[in-house]
C-alpha cells in the first residue's frame, strides 16, 4: 500500500471511522472513500457489490456496526446478531471478489469469555461462555474476525482483524437509549447538574440536538423531567446501573484510530503468524513468481507445514482499568457535579472484569498516548461544544 492507495472507510461517520479517516488524513492519505448509511447500506448485498463494482477500493477498513450499551443489547438482541453478520458478510466477501490487497475489521473486546482469565490474551478467545447481555454482539464479531482469519488460510488475503477495548471520543454517541457507559454517564451527570441549576436554556439546547425516546428541548418541563427520570437523572442526582464494582478499561478513540492506521499500513498477516514468506509458503506460485488464487497450496484452510494457526486477531487498548464507580468520581469531578450519585443494585453489571493484555500491540510498535482523566475532560469539552 501507497499513499495513494484507494481505501474505503466503511463507517467513516462513526466514533472510530471518523477518527480513523483523520488520521489518514493525517498520515498523507488522500484517496480515501466514505459512504454514509443513506448512501450505502451495507446489510444490502446487492448495494454492497455495486458499491464495490463501481469504486473497486484498493484496501477497506471496516469500522460499521450496530452497536449499543448493555441496555441496546438487551433489548434488540436479533438486530445485533443479524445486522452485524449481514454488514461482515457483505464486505468482507466483495473486498474478496474484488481482489482487495488489505483489509482490517474492527471488533470489540466483547468477544472474550466472561470469566477469561485477567488480563485477557488473544488465545483465550472461545474457551469458555460469553456475557449474556452482550453475546448477539459477541457472536457477530468473533464470526467476522473468524472470516477474516479464514479467509488468510484458505485464499492467502492479507486481512487483520483488531479488538479494541471500549472506547470514548469525538462524534460518540450520546443518546441514551442506546450509548456506552461514558458517554451516558456523562450525559446523565450533566442534565442532573443543569436541571439543579434551573439552566432551562441549556437543558432545550441539549434536548433537541439529542431527544430522549421522541422528547426534545420544547417539551413540557414536566413531560422533560418525567422521560429524563426513566434514566436516572433527576434534580442534582443520577442513578446509574449496577453496583459500580465492575472494571473497565477505555482507550481515546483518536488512540485506536492511530493503531488502527499503524497496523493497516505497517502490518500483515505473516507478521501475526511469524511466517515471513506466507504468501509464497500458501499460494500456488509460477516460475514467474505470479500467485494463482485458485490453486492455493493451502486449499481448505489446511497448511501442515504450518500448523493450527488461530486467534490472530490483535488486541487494542491501555493494559489500565478502574472500576465504574471510579469512573464516575472522574466524570462528576470534569463535569463540576455537586449532586448525588447511586448505584441501582437491581440492574445487572454486566462483566466484572474486561481488561485486556496488549502485548502482541506492543511487539507490533504501538502504545496508547491518552490518559483516562485527560480523555475524560478532552470528552466533556467536545459534547459541550456540540452544543452550541
Amino acid at each position: 500500500m501507497t499513499k495513494d492507495s484507494k481505501i474505503y472507510v466503511a463507517g467513516h461517520n462513526g466514533l472510530v471511522g471518523s477518527a480513523i479517516w483523520k488520521n489518514l488524513k493525517e498520515r498523507g492519505c488522500h484517496n480515501l472513500i466514505g459512504r454514509s448509511h443513506k448512501e450505502l447500506d451495507l446489510t444490502d448485498q446487492c448495494a454492497v457489490k455495486k458499491f464495490f463494482d463501481e469504486e473497486r477500493p484498493d484496501a477497506v477498513v471496516l469500522a460499521a456496526a450496530f452497536v449499543g450499551g448493555i441496555m441496546a443489547n438487551s433489548l434488540y438482541r436479533a438486530d445485533f446478531i443479524m445486522m452485524n453478520m449481514k454488514i461482515q458478510c457483505n464486505v468482507i466477501s466483495e473486498a474478496y471478489a474484488h481482489g482487495v490487497e488489505k483489509l482490517l475489521f474492527l471488533g470489540s473486546t466483547c468477544i472474550y469469555p466472561k470469566n477469561a482469565p485477567q488480563p485477557m490474551k488473544e488465545d483465550c478467545l472461545l474457551t469458555s461462555e460469553l456475557e449474556y447481555t452482550n453475546e448477539e454482539y459477541a457472536i457477530a464479531k468473533i464470526a467476522g474476525l473468524k472470516m477474516c482469519e479464514s479467509y488468510n488460510l484458505q485464499y492467502g488475503t492479507n486481512y487483520i482483524a483488531v479488538m479494541p477495548t471500549n472506547l470514548y471520543g469525538p462524534n460518540d454517541n450520546f443518546h441514551l437509549e442506546n450509548s456506552h457507559v461514558m458517554p451516558a454517564m456523562m450525559r446523565k451527570v450533566y442534565l442532573a447538574k443543569l436541571i439543579a441549576d434551573g439552566d432551562w436554556e441549556k437543558i432545550a439546547i441539549d434536548l433537541n440536538k439529542r431527544p430522549v425516546e421522541g422528547v426534545n428541548g420544547n417539551a413540557d418541563r414536566g413531560d422533560i423531567l418525567t422521560v429524563l427520570a426513566k434514566y436516572g437523572i433527576e434534580n442534582n442526582k443520577v442513578t446509574l446501573w449496577g453496583t459500580g464494582t465492575p472494571l473497565r478499561e477505555f482507550l481515546w478513540s483518536e488512540d485506536m484510530a492511530d493503531a488502527s492506521v499503524h497496523i493497516l499500513l505497517n502490518v500483515n498477516f505473516s507478521d501475526i503468524i511469524g511466517i515471513e514468506k506466507y504468501s509464497s509458503v500458501h499460494y500456488g506460485v509460477s516460475a514467474e513468481g505470479a500467485v494463482d488464487r485458485n490453486h492455493s497450496a493451502g486449499r481448505g484452510g489446511a497448511i501442515p507445514s504450518l500448523g493450527e494457526i488461530r486467534n490472530c486477531h490483535i488486541n487494542v487498548g491501555t493494559g489500565k482499568e478502574l472500576t465504574i464507580r471510579e469512573l464516575s468520581e472522574w466524570v462528576v469531578k470534569v463535569v463540576g457535579f455537586e449532586g448525588q450519585v447511586c448505584f441501582d443494585t437491581s440492574k445487572p453489571d454486566g462483566t466484572m472484569r474486561k481488561l485486556i493484555d496488549v502485548d502482541k500491540l506492543h511487539r507490533l510498535g504501538w502504545t496508547h498516548k491518552v490518559e483516562i482523566e485527560d480523555g475524560i475532560q478532552k470528552l466533556f469539552d467536545w459534547y459541550r461544544s456540540t452544543l452550541v
